[in-house]
């Protein structure tokens, strides 16, 4: 089995109820106050208390809100010293954009929970570059959340168990076991980090991976791109979760995939497998990126170190 003895992030405190949990969108815009609503809900229906942020519904074209508005927004939540939780209501594009801005001295001196997940990537790759804190890859706020989703999620954040498990719908892509570092997110964000400070320390890493609307050949890029930059030689393990809405034109066939992600497993001597429960699904795991976990591709199991 390949090992990383690298030691563990800091977590931050669980949540207990009455949480206050802070609503924000770093990203992409909400559809309207209906998306809103159900935001508020779910952190109620956990028995959290939530806070919209102020620019919470804002819409600049493609982004929720402009720049200074989004920021001002997850600054504001850094540095509320009453609030335990930042959960993003979506996420779309735009969240590098505020990457050299965040307050990371704030939540370097008080952790407290980040959960988001596709283009929420960018923050939870800086914050552990630059913090030392792991952050939890899990749904954003405005979905429904099914059975499965909510129960990872209570398991990652409230309860401190092991949120994850079997994954008997996964696919092997290549034999092995391995125990590293949860690393990664969505494929396009980590390539366009590639190269920049704000990169995830691939070092010993378990790499989650999930895309949405992309094509194999953009698949292939990104991942040769991740390659050319050095990370896929520092990994021990790959975890591929959906890649989901292809393009139309150029869709995205079940083996083309694994193809890929051999190509890319056997490239870094790793075993990896496909079709975890991660991605734009509506049941997903909600991972503790920065935690350390422990990978068996041929039972195709995750399993995350909890003390």
């Amino acid at each position: 089995m390949a090992l990383s003895t690298l030691p563990a992030m800091r977590l931050p405190p669980p949540l207990a109820p009455g949480a206050r949990v802070a609503l924000v969108a770093p990203a992409g815009p909400l559809r309207g106050p209906d998306e809103l609503e159900r935001s508020l809900a779910n952190a109620r229906a956990l028995g959290w208390e939530p806070t919209a942020a102020e620019h919470v519904l804002a819409r600049h074209d493609y982004l929720g809100g402009h720049d200074d508005e989004r920021l001002r927004d997850l600054n504001a939540a850094l540095t509320d010293e009453s609030v335990d939780a930042i959960w993003c209501v979506r996420g779309g594009y735009g969240a590098m954009r505020l990457l050299p801005h965040l307050d990371y001295a704030s939540l370097s001196r008080r952790p407290r929970v980040l959960l988001g997940y596709s283009d929420v990537t960018a923050l939870h790759a800086a914050i552990g570059a630059r913090c030392g804190l792991v952050t939890y890859h899990g749904p954003t706020a405005r979905e429904t959340l099914s059975g499965f989703s909510r129960d990872s999620l209570v398991r990652a954040v409230v309860e401190r168990r092991d949120t994850l498990g079997d994954a008997p719908a996964a696919r092997t892509i290549r034999g092995g076991r391995a125990r590293g570092r949860l690393v990664g997110g969505n494929l396009a964000l980590l390539s366009a980090l590639a190269g920049t400070p704000y990169a995830p320390d691939y070092e010993g890493a378990l790499l989650v991976l999930e895309d949405v609307g992309e094509p194999a050949y953009r698949i292939d890029r990104m991942l040769t791109q991740l390659l050319h930059s050095g990370a896929l030689g520092r990994i021990v393990g790959i975890v591929a979760g959906h890649f989901t809405e292809s393009t139309p034109g150029h869709e995205l066939s079940v083996r083309s995939l694994d193809v890929i992600l051999r190509e890319a497993a056997d490239v870094a001597g790793v075993p990896a497998i496909a079709g975890a429960p991660i991605g734009h699904i509506g049941e997903q795991w909600t991972l503790p990126l920065g935690a350390m976990a422990e990978l068996d591709a041929d039972a195709r199991s995750l399993h995350v170190e909890t003390s």
